[in-house]
């Protein structure tokens, strides 16, 4: 993950109550003020495109780090409707420079991309998702907290999302995404047991 020049002082969001927070990419909509989302999770969506950004804080998956990112990433294409081989592809992994990050209390990170074929409520039709994750290893919490930024690369024709799409509207990029990543810190860590 290249260098990003954070600009903290726009967008920063407080994050499960104050005791996280990030840089958040602009036009953000929160799922909580649409529906109720699980208290370990945040979830934002793009007013007009089909991305979503989702952080987690995670139960530590007690597994080597390369078989703590596969279980992740499974975890996510399963609830996704992706969990065949052939609906999800783990392209790419990489550990993250820890100074480059506001996360100190990290003992690494981890930037991952894949690819899932996901339907959307339980359509036949898939959509072509790009998964970029970052995860971050807290062993002394017991916790891995788990970013992922789906981001739609092809829409079917036959799926609910397929619509048009302003011309003006500006996507979310994966620049926005790793500078979110950088920037997630946290804020007070009496949110872990």
């Amino acid at each position: 993950m290249d260098a990003v020049a954070m600009d903290t002082t726009s967008n920063v969001r407080k994050l499960f109550g104050g005791c996280l927070s990030a840089v958040l990419p602009a036009g953000v909509k929160d799922v909580s003020e649409l529906r109720e989302i699980p208290d370990n999770q945040e979830v934002f969506v793009h007013t007009v495109t089909d991305q979503s950004l989702i952080i987690e804080i995670l139960e530590f998956v007690e597994e080597p780090d390369e078989q703590a990112i596969r279980t992740h990433f499974d975890d996510v294409a399963d609830s996704n409707g992706a969990a065949s081989n052939e609906d999800n592809t783990l392209q790419h992994t990489e550990q993250v420079d820890k100074p480059q990050t506001r996360m100190s209390e990290c003992d690494k990170i981890y930037y991952i991309l894949g690819q899932q074929k996901v339907s959307k409520f339980k359509e036949s039709s898939k959509n072509l998702i790009n998964v970029h994750m970052g995860l971050f290893r807290l062993p002394q919490y017991t916790t891995d907290i788990l970013v992922t930024f789906n981001d739609p690369v092809s829409i079917d024709p036959d799926s609910s999302s397929h619509a048009a799409v302003p011309v003006s509207t500006s996507r979310w990029t994966e620049e926005e995404f790793h500078t979110l990543v950088k920037s997630l810190s946290i804020d007070d860590p009496d949110i872990f047991p």
